[in-house]
């Protein structure tokens, strides 16, 4: 038999790119030691949160004698004499009162207001729109400090100062910006197609908010309440300027009860840890819709 003129080769087996220096660290970090490593920060960062739980549990001598550490090893220490002795300190419990007062009301209201504009800057049609809108994106960059001096004097003229309201309505207007931005972003990407088909339905423009546009946005709201929500819990500037002693927040009291730091260790510990721990229980009961509103629009 003779050979062919030409004789058929197989292909050369591919050569594979060697990856490049970014793509193995990478492959790397993804390994399971830096997921551990991952986990020993996320415990080391629970530390000061666990130490402040022992030494809300411990009686003030122990606390002076030694670390709260040392629970471990003496569990007899832990007692909730301290709870029942700020249960029973009426200036903090009146002041935790006034921070739910002074919070609840101002996260409601820039929900509320902030759902509405947000609507009417995304698919309202009115003179002046963006204009309206590139204003309110510029509030965003005005810091609380340039305000507080005018509005002290404004609410000292109306009789507002030091009154909780006050206070509510100072977050309220410097929470808008922020809920008008990211809500009016977020429902400009609702589909055009589900608003036309309910104003088909015969549906008004406050029927199609409340039926269509905020049950969609219920990721994006959730996310501005736990930003809202925590923003007027921890605040303490806003609070130590337009708040009296019987109106004063949570934080001014724990900062007032420090100055008599010898006399009432037993206060604060409890104190501080319930103040914090309140913002931490809002925030898991709403993780799951915040990371949806945070990752909402990141990829389409």
């Amino acid at each position: 038999m003779t050979a062919t003129a030409t004789e058929v080769r197989a292909p050369a087996p591919a050569v594979r790119a060697r990856p490049s220096l970014g793509a193995r660290i990478t492959e790397r970090l993804s390994g399971g030691a830096v997921r551990v490593f991952l986990v020993l920060v996320g415990l080391f960062w629970l530390v000061p949160t666990i130490g402040l739980l022992i030494s809300s549990l411990r009686s003030p001598d122990d606390m002076s004698a030694s670390g709260w550490w040392t629970v471990f090893t003496k569990p007899s220490q832990l007692t909730f004499d301290s709870y029942r002795r700020l249960l029973e300190n009426g200036d903090i419990t009146h002041s935790l009162l006034n921070t739910v007062l002074i919070t609840v009301p101002a996260t409601v209201l820039v929900v509320i207001i902030g759902s509405l504009a947000g609507y009417a800057f995304a698919w309202l049609e009115f003179p002046g729109r963006d204009w309206w809108f590139l204003g309110v994106v510029g509030l965003l960059v005005v810091p609380v400090q340039v305000a507080l001096i005018p509005i002290a004097e404004l609410f000292g003229k109306i009789g507002l100062f030091g009154s909780i309201l006050g206070v509510v309505l100072f977050h309220t207007g410097f929470g808008l910006p922020f809920a008008v931005f990211l809500l009016r972003n977020f429902f400009a990407e609702i589909p055009r197609e589900l608003l036309e088909a309910a104003r088909l339905d015969g549906a008004g423009e406050l029927r199609l908010f409340a039926r269509v546009v905020m049950p969609l946005g219920g990721p994006a709201i959730a996310s501005l309440g736990i930003f809202q929500f925590l923003w007027v819990w921890n605040d303490m500037l806003v609070a130590l300027v337009f708040t009296k002693s019987g109106t004063q927040p949570i934080t001014v009291a724990l900062q007032t009860q420090v100055r008599q730091f010898g006399n009432n260790i037993d206060v604060l510990a409890p104190g501080a840890f319930i103040s914090m721990v309140i913002p931490l229980a809002v925030f898991f009961a709403f993780q799951r819709q915040f990371v949806s509103g945070v990752m909402a629009g990141a990829v389409k």
